[in-house]
This record gives C-alpha cells, structure tokens and sequence, in this order.
C-alpha cells in the first residue's frame, strides 16, 4: 500500500507551483481563498500553456510531482479529453490549466476578486510572499 504524505495546502500549492515550473507553464497565479466565506477549497493555482500539448504536459507534470513527493492523486480530474482547460482536484487545492485563449475567457481571476493573489514571474518567484 502507497504511503501518503498529508501536507498544508500551502505546501502542496508550492509543490503543484514547482510542477508547474518544470513544464514552463505561464502566468502562474496562486488565490488565496481561505479568508473568503462558503470557498469551495483553500487555494486555486492557475496557469496556462501555448498548446493543447504544453497543457497536458503541464497537468501531468503537476500530478507526478505531488505523487512523487506526497503519494496524493487528485481526487477529480477534468478536461482531460478536451485539453483547453483541465483541472485537477486535490480537495484544498485546485489546480487549473488553460491554454492561454481560454484564459481570459473563464477569467476566474476575476470571478474570485477577494481573494488574496500571488503572480509568480518566469523565474517562478512569488511578487508576494504567501502567509500561512
């Protein structure tokens, strides 16, 4: 039986960030939901790719670097097939993955204004730090 690693959600949102990275994906995006009322899951971190390939490549790195590290998988997965946005579910943390001209189309960016947002350049730096 696989051993599972329970970690923070702010753990497991840097190590999807770093998953991320490894595929250069664009304009990551950490939102910080946990100070919001009635939010579904702690973190969203989004991001896009250039391609319908890039995005998978993206969602896969993601889910083998937090099972390498943790041993989770993600509870739901969507969009799989389609491949313009997939989402994977880790119960506290959501992962989103669009190709970049579906982006500014669902704009969740926006529908979720109160969260508190960390942007993270090509270096994968945060402009802000995340508070625990």
């Amino acid at each position: 039986m696989k051993k599972t690693k329970q970690l923070s959600s702010t753990e497991l949102s840097q190590i999807i960030i770093e998953g991320m990275h490894e595929k250069k994906a664009n304009e990551v995006v950490l939102m910080d939901l946990r100070k919001i009322n009635n939010a579904v899951t702690d973190f969203f971190v989004i991001c896009s790719g250039n391609s319908d390939t890039q995005i998978d490549a993206i969602a896969k790195s993601v889910e083998g670097l937090v099972d390498k590290k943790t041993g989770q998988n993600a509870w739901n997965r969507e969009g799989k097939t389609q491949r313009e946005w997939i989402l994977l579910d880790y119960v506290d943390v959501v992962v989103h993955v669009f190709k970049s001209d579906k982006r500014g189309f669902y704009d969740i960016e926006s529908l979720w204004g109160d969260a508190d947002i960390t942007y993270f350049g090509d270096d994968m730096k945060p402009t802000k730090e995340l508070v625990n």
